[in-house]
């Protein structure tokens, strides 16, 4: 399983913010513990300390597999056992662009006179290990055990 990468903690920037008090001082310059804090927000890309801990405090859910990962599940309503070849986070909170090589092909076909065999397979993961995009009798695409 994979965490998100996090951005620093609050205590982590607060003591950043002591530092550069600290560094500042003993060049002869004096700031308030408050403008060290707007300091670092700046200096982290926000726009002040409100916006910088606000996404501090933030925690985004983790993706449930990594690059490489052994997995199981149902694609299509289908048993499958698949290798994770590629994970990307994307921009929206809770969602991953997974995809998956398939130890043996799963049809995607359920009408009986053809089939239409995947063997590797690319979609969007929740956080919980299922797509958001169902079939026709409700069921997600893609569910991981």
């Amino acid at each position: 399983m994979n965490s998100a990468i996090s951005a620093p903690s609050i205590d982590d920037l607060k003591l950043s913010a002591r530092e550069l008090r600290n560094d500042l001082s003993a060049m002869g310059t004096e700031i308030s513990h408050s403008e060290a804090l707007e300091r670092i927000a700046r200096d982290q890309g926000f726009k002040d300390w409100n916006a910088l801990s606000a996404s501090a405090r933030r925690t985004e859910p983790a993706c449930p597999v990594s690059q490489g990962d052994r997995v199981s599940g149902r694609y299509l309503g289908q048993r499958f056992m698949a290798t994770v070849k590629d994970v990307q986070f994307l921009e929206m909170p809770g969602r991953f662009r997974v995809t998956f090589h398939f130890d043996e092909p799963v049809d995607v076909v359920t009408f009986s006179s053809f089939s239409s065999l995947r063997q590797r397979v690319s979609c969007t993961l929740n956080a919980d290990g299922r797509t958001a995009q169902k079939t026709s009798n409700g069921e997600p695409h893609l569910v991981l055990d």
